[in-house]
């Protein structure tokens, strides 16, 4: 990957990585994704552990290595540890079955965003409740979207060394 990037971030340090990122380039955007962002983190069904486990998976088919790299405090403060980040990488058979459904799900999201094959969605029937689904599906396409935006807008670096954030308020 490039790290020269297409678009050049604006010249600012609030402190806030969105805000000092190329979105903060469209500030009348940043209020609405902030709030969507809270909303996905602090509203929904999923836990933070679980939220990032399918964010990890996100960043690793999109590529985003700043995506992969970085770890939300709150999801670590919930339980998500680098050996559960490791199992879900390595496919083996550390997970539980809820964190393997959310893996699986996001892996069909990512590769075949149509209606889940019988015993996928036994196995989301088993762990996840229909709004926990709903959830996943929601948040799968949040950090789909911007995730590929920011590989789409260039600059990223071939590696970063692992950072834990809070989520953008």
């Amino acid at each position: 990957m490039s790290i020269k990037p297409r678009v050049q971030s604006p010249r600012s340090d609030t402190g806030n990585l969105i805000r000092d990122s190329a979105l903060g380039l469209v500030p009348e955007t940043l209020p609405h994704y902030l709030q969507l962002t809270v909303a996905i983190w602090d509203k929904g069904p999923l836990t933070p552990a679980e939220i990032e486990l399918a964010r990890l998976r996100n960043a690793g088919h999109v590529g985003c290595v700043m995506c992969q790299a970085v770890r939300y405090d709150i999801a670590v403060e919930d339980g998500l540890s680098e050996e559960v980040v490791s199992s879900m990488r390595a496919e083996d058979g550390g997970l539980t079955a809820r964190q393997q459904s959310i893996v699986r799900f996001v892996d069909h999201y990512l590769h075949n965003p149509s209606k889940p094959d019988p015993e996928l969605q036994t196995a989301l029937d088993e762990q996840l409740s229909e709004v926990e689904q709903v959830h996943l599906a929601l948040l799968m396409a949040y950090f789909n979207g911007f995730s590929r935006c920011a590989v789409a807008l260039g600059g990223m670096p071939d590696s970063m060394p692992r950072m834990e954030i809070s989520v953008p308020r």
